[in-house]
């Protein structure tokens, strides 16, 4: 699932001169936060080491987390906000040292918002696998430099556990809610299954129950556009001497996931056949605006992730399925004792409805009995993160329930 940028949301059909001269230069070999680069609102938990669930083992894991609100004294107010695949831990406030963008959820997060922070102690960490703080393959390992594809394979539920061990840090007891989108979705439907006594309530908002053959087809690809790109170098490319980075490679993978972030129709209508610079002659050199944005989106992608840790995250959605080793899907279900939100986009064609419809049906506490909340947008799988006043009113309802 995407990270929405403030672009992102603007329906123009051109890339402006500005966001253009935003991009020129090379970018970095990565574009990771690292050690030495300004913090910003991040803050730092070793949570220990962890054993991971396909054998692999990390023998120390540092969350880079950040929060909003007021904890009460009995500690019973806490929200803890899941971030999507290109996410981080800046879900509000404005950009600024250590957050070139602004927050990816400030219209739903923040005082006298949906997730009201006058009211609610919100808790925002970096997934584990992640780049910008949270231990993953751009961090040090023993070895006295980057993981690399070193790294080990990590699961959703090996990322939620990471999350469990930062809880107990912060010495919440349970999560007043745990609300998620995309991958941050998994998660949070993760924590209400495997963990029910640490919860009172969840939003899973435009994920699966499992990810399925078309959604690991899609992710595939991406992978091989990385790893093809010869400056990948077996993922050996933090310190090359020019700084040159897998650029295209992981600008092509970014391409390829915008395409299912949003809807046909939203791209039709934004961009129609309309050439980036006025009417071009076919065959003259001229280019499409939808190829202007497509190229723009992934150019901008490359500053601020990093390649092995966009692997290592595609993996582990890939991993996605609360039913295994559970009995199935179903019985995974079964086990949620938390009161729950599923919300789904009627235009999405990374995770269509029907995802959203099943978990709807089998989840004890859903609020809406067996059926899902299924937003009409025309922005597709990113509507989660564009319907603002929509999918906050849909937060209200589940907080006040």
């Amino acid at each position: 699932m995407d990270w929405q940028t403030p672009e992102d949301t603007v329906p123009t059909a051109f890339i402006t001169d500005a966001d253009t001269r935003a991009m020129i230069g090379k970018p970095p070999a990565t574009g990771a936060w690292r050690e030495g680069d300004p913090i910003g609102g991040r803050r730092f938990e070793n949570v220990g080491s962890v054993d991971l669930e396909r054998g692999g083992h990390l023998p120390s894991v540092r969350i880079a987390y950040e929060t909003w609100g007021t904890l009460n004294a009995d500690r019973s107010n806490a929200i803890l906000v899941l971030h999507a695949l290109t996410g981080d831990s800046h879900v509000t406030g404005p950009p600024g040292p250590g957050h070139p963008t602004g927050g990816w959820w400030s219209a739903n997060v923040g005082p006298g918002r949906p997730i009201d922070t006058d009211e609610w102690f919100v808790v925002a960490p970096n997934m584990l696998g992640g780049c910008q703080g949270t231990t993953g393959p751009a961090s040090h390992s023993p070895r006295g430099r980057e993981w690399g594809t070193g790294f080990p394979f990590v699961t959703i539920r090996d990322q939620v556990s990471a999350q469990l061990a930062l809880t107990d840090r912060l010495g919440i007891e349970r999560w007043y809610a745990v609300v998620g989108g995309s991958m941050g979705g998994m998660q949070s439907l993760e924590w209400a299954v495997g963990h029910p006594d640490r919860l009172d309530r969840v939003a899973v908002l435009a994920a699966p129950a499992s990810s399925r053959a078309d959604q690991i087809a899609l992710n595939s690809v991406q992978i091989e556009a990385v790893r093809m790109d010869p400056a990948f170098a077996d993922g050996e490319y933090y310190e090359a001497a020019d700084g040159d980075g897998p650029h295209r490679g992981l600008a092509l993978a970014r391409r390829m996931a915008l395409l299912n972030y949003r809807s046909p129709s939203e791209l039709n209508e934004r961009f129609e056949r309309s050439w980036q610079s006025g009417i071009t002659p076919l065959g003259d050199g001229g280019r499409y605006a939808v190829e202007s944005y497509l190229d723009f989106h992934g150019n901008k992608f490359t500053r601020r992730f990093d390649a092995n840790s966009y692997i290592t995250l595609v993996e582990a959605m890939n991993s996605h399925d609360i039913g295994r080793d559970r009995g199935g899907v179903l019985a995974a279900l079964a086990r949620a004792t938390a009161k729950a939100l599923v919300l789904g986009i009627g235009s999405d064609r990374l995770f269509p409805v029907d995802n959203q419809v099943l978990i709807a049906k089998h989840l004890p506490g859903n609020i809406d009995g067996t059926s899902a909340a299924i937003i009409d947008s025309g922005f597709g799988h990113d509507g989660f993160l564009i319907e603002d006043a929509v999918v906050g009113g849909h937060l209200k309802r589940l907080l006040a329930s």
